[in-house]
């Protein structure tokens, strides 16, 4: 490891090797709660993980544990996570010669990125980079910050926030495809703060200790867009900090879109609000210091397919005659950045 990967080697009580066990980081997370602040909810989510996880076969679970399995056993010699591309060794590292990129393609669809693992560069759905941009310069520092991702995809900002000094990223994300990315980059960083839990928000217990906890473009896809937001003021300490990022639509503070069947193509977003409702909403649920700090249109630069994610995407789901409505004649996507904080 040289001296890039400083902000990041953040190291547990628990020393694993590299695995082949897709659970492996699950398994280590549990057992480091004991000992953290989080040890009054290690049972509740035990209890959660064993309903909602263990106990639920996917139906490729063999084909990618297989996959998984036969990934290259090597060591990354430099690893990188203060930049675009989350980055894990190097050509180099690899000892026997094959088809990485092919292995890694098994894994599609791969929507959250960019990802460059020992040379082969993933180029994701999202530029979830660009994102990140957009959150970084208002973020309170995450150096020795605790952090809640709900929502995380396969972890890509996961790591990002490592790669600011945070010391310890838990990912909330019930996709079981989206685990296999994370485990993926987390067999060969075995000793990285990171994990991901693969549950929904309503499945945790209230926390109570993270001092920062993301929800990015999740708010729309629930029916109640209030109890995720108490889901979320729960998860927080006193003072602790909120990044919400949802799409919104124009208007004034008491505009709010409910479509009636589907918005851009989705069949479940549920509630858009103006950025004024939006923070009136976020006050309301209980938090203080409430300010949109970003309005971002989504372009197709942002969001498109790949080689890596080859369905439909974001220039499928918009009026072809007029690129600011979506397909069915709603105002494109735009997506707004929130801070706040628990009192």
């Amino acid at each position: 490891m040289n001296e890039k990967q400083t902000p990041a080697e953040l190291q547990t009580d628990v020393k694993t090797s590299m695995t082949a066990d897709v659970d492996a980081s699950i398994h280590q997370f549990l057992e480091i709660l004991g000992t953290s602040p989080l040890a009054p909810q290690k049972q509740a989510l035990q209890d959660a993980l064993a309903q909602h996880y263990f106990q639920k076969k996917h139906g490729r679970k063999d084909e990618w544990d297989q996959a998984f399995e036969a990934l290259p056993a090597t060591q990354p010699a430099t690893v990188r996570l203060d930049t675009d591309y989350v980055t894990i060794g190097s050509s180099a590292d690899l000892k026997e010669s094959g088809n990485l990129q092919a292995q890694l393609q098994v894994f599609k669809p791969w929507r959250k990125g960019p990802w460059r693992i020992f040379g082969t560069e993933i180029d994701t759905e999202w530029r979830s980079d660009w994102k990140w941009n957009r959150i970084r310069p208002h973020l309170s520092p995450l150096q020795d910050r605790s952090v809640l991702d709900i929502g995380c995809g396969n972890g890509y900002h996961l790591f990002r926030m490592l790669g600011e000094g945070a010391s310890l990223a838990v990912g909330i994300d019930p996709t079981r495809l989206f685990l296999y990315q994370f485990a993926i980059a987390r067999r060969y960083l075995p000793h990285t703060a990171a994990y991901l839990l693969p549950l929904r928000s309503e499945h945790l217990p209230a926390f109570g200790t993270f001092d920062t906890v993301f929800s990015l473009g999740v708010l729309y896809h629930r029916r109640s867009p209030v109890d995720h937001l108490t889901e979320l003021l729960s998860f927080l300490s006193p003072g602790g900090e909120l990044v919400l990022e949802t799409l919104v639509v124009p208007g004034d503070k008491h505009t709010i879109l409910v479509p009636t069947d589907r918005y851009a193509m989705m069949a479940n977003v549920w509630f858009l609000p103006s950025t004024g409702a939006l923070e009136t909403l976020v006050a309301r649920a209980g938090f203080r210091n409430v300010r949109t700090v970003d309005v971002n249109l989504t372009t197709t630069e942002e969001q498109r397919a790949t080689d890596w994610m080859t369905f439909n995407s974001l220039p499928d789901f918009l009026d072809p005659e007029d690129s600011s409505l979506t397909a069915e004649g709603y105002p494109a996507p735009r997506r707004a950045i929130v801070m706040a904080n628990r009192p």
